[in-house]
């Protein structure tokens, strides 16, 4: 008989496996990124006449308290703190129906080894912190919470775990985690990889793309500053910023790197520095493809979705050798992956882009064919094995 991972409840009770799965954003989080993309997939591709899912978040101005989509029941309730109240109180109010917690880290977590049952335990962890601490606090708050983390995660450690990546899942077996338990689901995309045929044609002059959230250490200061450099030693480049604007960090972090290196900060197409804002996701597979090379200089991620979905339309990237974006482009055979983590670092790859045709075009190929394998349904279809394994374990 085949196993389904459901099991008999008691009578009166529904027979479909309910699960809450906990995390300080959502999908419509205004400030959502791949971490809350990677969760809406995987619970998303559970099948309704088997699971009852719930996600608890907190909620941000201008969400609804309650929302369904593709399956899955949104509950939201007060702010990044008090969510982990609430999250609390819902939990115990049906504890005797939920058969699974979810418990996401994402820099925030929700301590469920101090309420939740071993046995009901999931921990869902996309990467560590470390390094972040020392650009977002300074010191000694910086070593306070990187020490911090480290505590709070070994509470984790006997917990079965999903990850998005080796670096992710080699620092938690580190930190005591049985590898054994620990399950990498990777990041995908939804559409089929492009054709040549389908692929835009290049900028005339050479394009380097960003995508993701204002922050500083996703390293946007970093590529404005290279491609300043390049153009000083006389090669033309240009920047283009995809997602949503931050105009205190641009204004105060971003503008004066522009005007340093005489670069123009606009919306136009003849600027030096273009940024889109928020774009449809057609647009924004459309400036992939027609870019050089997509520029990924964080310091640390769980993957970089951006990444995957440029290499299938054509594009490689350029990322420093950092957790998560090192998995992204295979260790370098499947783009350019910086000797340095720096200004330095990335300026040398991006000259390299630009005047070493032969190595592009061999990484750009390789870029698409590693990138081809990662889609959400054969990720959803592991998420679903991994879920019943540890429902019959």
């Amino acid at each position: 008989m085949k196993n389904t991972g459901i099991r008999k409840k008691c009578k009166g009770k529904s027979t479909r496996i309910k699960i809450l799965s906990l995390s300080w954003r959502d999908i419509k989080s205004p400030f959502a990124g791949g971490a809350e993309v990677h969760t809406h997939k995987m619970l998303s591709c559970l099948d309704s006449d088997q699971f009852e899912v719930v996600h608890f978040s907190a909620l941000y101005p201008g969400q609804s308290k309650f929302d369904e989509m593709e399956g899955v029941k949104y509950i939201r309730r007060g702010n990044v703190f008090s969510v982990i109240l609430y999250a609390f109180l819902y939990y115990h109010r049906y504890k005797n129906d939920i058969d699974m917690v979810i418990g996401q880290c994402n820099t925030h977590q929700f301590f469920i080894p101090l309420w939740v049952h071993q046995s009901k335990r999931i921990f869902f962890i996309h990467q560590l912190t470390r390094e972040i601490w020392d650009i977002n606090a300074k010191y000694p708050f910086n070593i306070f919470g990187k020490r911090l983390e480290n505590l709070f995660l070994r509470l984790n450690r006997k917990d079965y775990v999903i990850t998005v990546s080796k670096s992710t899942k080699n620092e938690l077996v580190k930190l005591g985690f049985d590898s054994d338990n620990i399950e990498i689901i990777y990041n995908g995309v939804s559409f089929t990889p492009w054709t040549s045929k389908e692929m835009n044609k290049k900028e005339n002059i050479p394009t380097f793309v960003y995508v993701g959230r204002y922050s500083q250490y996703k390293g946007i200061d970093a590529a404005i500053e290279a491609v300043g450099r390049l153009n000083r030693i006389g090669i033309k480049a240009r920047l283009w910023i995809i997602g949503k604007e931050d105009q205190q960090y641009i204004e105060q972090q971003l503008k004066p790197l522009c005007n340093r290196y005489c670069l123009s900060w606009s919306k136009e197409d003849k600027a030096d520095i273009i940024s889109w804002g928020f774009v449809s996701e057609e647009k924004k597979l459309e400036l992939l493809s027609k870019a050089t090379a997509l520029v990924f200089p964080s310091i640390r991620e769980g993957w970089g979705i951006p990444i995957t979905e440029a290499a299938v339309v054509g594009t490689p990237s350029i990322v420093y050798d950092s957790p998560g974006l090192r998995d992204a482009v295979d260790n370098g055979r499947a783009g350019f992956l910086c000797k340095m983590n720096s200004v330095d670092g990335l300026f040398s790859e991006m000259k390299d882009v630009i005047q070493d045709t032969d190595k592009y075009e061999e990484k750009k190929e390789a870029a698409y064919r590693f990138s081809c394998k990662f889609q959400w349904a054969k990720s959803g279809e592991k998420f679903k094995n991994f879920i019943n394994r540890v429902l019959n374990e």
